[in-house]
């Protein structure tokens, strides 16, 4: 442990790197619980998923800078010392190219001193936990959300023989909502009450089959029908053209328009923040989403599907043990979920009011370490000696060399931000977001189909 300055001030400054819209609700809001009075800095990693103006107001978090970088752009800015922490709010990938950027800016440091880096996931790990968890190794703090995550991220580090010290237990940031708000329990009864509200969380990429999708959309808009008396809420990640964290390519607005008889007048299609549509939940329906936690969290009764089978590839199975699993069927009938309090408890949901000492650790590790007089550079599970056929390539994804260096030309000097030049490369930034976007989501399945794929 770096030895520690009594006299150094507080958390002043925390940078939140986010690749999408998801990650920053995570990060930003995460950075809000572990440094509540520090000035926040959002930078958006610049990419296919950048977060659009509507997608980061969804969130509902006010930081003191918002604007977009690149990989070398991020540890040209973190490497001079101007933050004492930084969230890395990104995909695995991401994370091991700033951790290796960074260390890289350190060794030729004259004198300033690296910021502390925090990572985590954004929800629920039901996949690639080996990969994503050693990509995010190297990482001052490592956060699970839950005392289920913690204990096999520690594991899963120990085995790889990788140190599992960073590993530090906290919540979902966003179970109590916005930091400042009165935490969530159990909902108080409305003073007028309103219909019945069964919410239906979608999600982006699960299920993936255009056929699923609409058979998921049919099912909610028939349980409409069965029930005039209650209001169904498909609620909605994006809008077409928007991306989240994962590839949308069959938006349930468009299943909307085809579906056979349209949406029942007491069925339709929402947006906005999920703790705001939760406030106004009486049933919460999904495959996997985070959204259940958040539910769960409320005291909510919670249905996890279980139409399309309980199967890996829809992080169903993650909910096995919990009560929750259901199929629109039982739901037609007035089946309403009962969770197990043991399960939910090993999942970080504090639906006993304890969410409030959630990220004490983790508030205590970071000011131990921003008070530190030194740190040293970070040290990745992965280098090119460990893994010299799998570490370039990620690297060179976000602009780095080998060694963790700029790649030519991918530093901030060596792009001039003027004028012309400057308008002219952001609109052939955007241009090319549209085109793949388009491409993701009109042209690949068109592809796929005629292609029998």
């Amino acid at each position: 442990m770096p030895s520690r300055n009594p006299s150094s001030p507080p958390v002043q400054r925390v940078a939140v790197l986010a690749d999408s819209d998801t990650r920053w609700k995570w990060g930003a809001l995460t950075a809000r619980r572990i440094a509540p009075r520090a000035r926040i800095d959002g930078l958006l990693l610049r990419g296919r998923a950048t977060p659009t103006p509507r997608q980061l107001a969804e969130v509902g978090v006010e930081v003191d800078a918002l604007h977009e970088v690149t990989g070398a752009e991020f540890v040209c800015s973190a490497g001079k010392g101007e933050y004492d922490a930084v969230v890395l709010a990104c995909v695995g990938g991401a994370v091991q190219a700033m951790l290796h950027g960074l260390a890289r800016a350190a060794e030729g440091s004259t004198g300033a001193r690296r910021p502390v880096t925090v990572t985590g996931y954004v929800g629920i790990v039901y996949e690639k936990l080996a990969d994503g968890l050693l990509l995010r190794h190297g990482a001052d703090l490592v956060l699970a959300n839950s005392r289920h995550d913690a204990e096999r991220f520690r594991a899963t580090y120990k085995g790889a023989g990788a140190d599992p010290s960073a590993v530090v237990e906290c919540a979902l940031p966003f179970l109590a909502g916005t930091p400042g708000d009165t935490p969530h329990g159990p909902a108080p009864a409305p003073a007028e009450p309103g219909p019945f509200t069964v919410t239906f969380a979608v999600q982006p990429s699960v299920p993936d089959r255009r056929g699923d999708r609409a058979y998921l959309l049919r099912r909610a808009a028939e349980h409409a029908r069965a029930h005039p008396e209650r209001e169904v809420l498909v609620k909605l990640r994006s809008k077409p053209g928007e991306h989240t964290t994962h590839i949308e390519e069959q938006p349930y607005q468009r299943l909307a328009a085809r579906l056979p008889g349209g949406l029942p007048d007491n069925c339709r299609l929402v947006y906005g923040h999920m703790g705001e549509v939760l406030e106004r939940t009486d049933l919460l329906v999904t495959v996997s989403s985070t959204a259940a936690l958040e539910s769960l969290h409320r005291s909510i009764p919670t249905a996890v599907l279980t139409d399309l089978g309980v199967r890996e590839a829809l992080g169903n199975h993650y909910f096995l043990g919990s009560g929750c699993l259901a199929s629109w069927d039982e739901l037609d009938a007035g089946h309403l979920p009962k969770a197990d309090p043991e399960w939910t408890a090993r999942q970080g949901v504090r639906a006993d009011g304890t969410f409030g000492t959630a990220f004490d650790d983790a508030r205590a590790r970071l000011a131990d370490l921003v008070a530190a007089e030194t740190l040293p550079p970070p040290s990745p599970y992965y280098t090119p000696t460990t893994a010299p056929g799998y570490l370039p390539g990620i690297l060179a994804r976000y602009g780095f060399r080998p060694d963790g260096s700029p790649q030519p030309g991918a530093a901030p000097d060596a792009e001039d931000t003027s004028g012309v030049r400057a308008a002219l490369r952001r609109a052939l930034r955007e241009a090319a977001r549209g085109a793949y976007r388009h491409g993701v989501q009109r042209v690949a399945p068109v592809v796929r189909r005629m292609g029998g794929l």
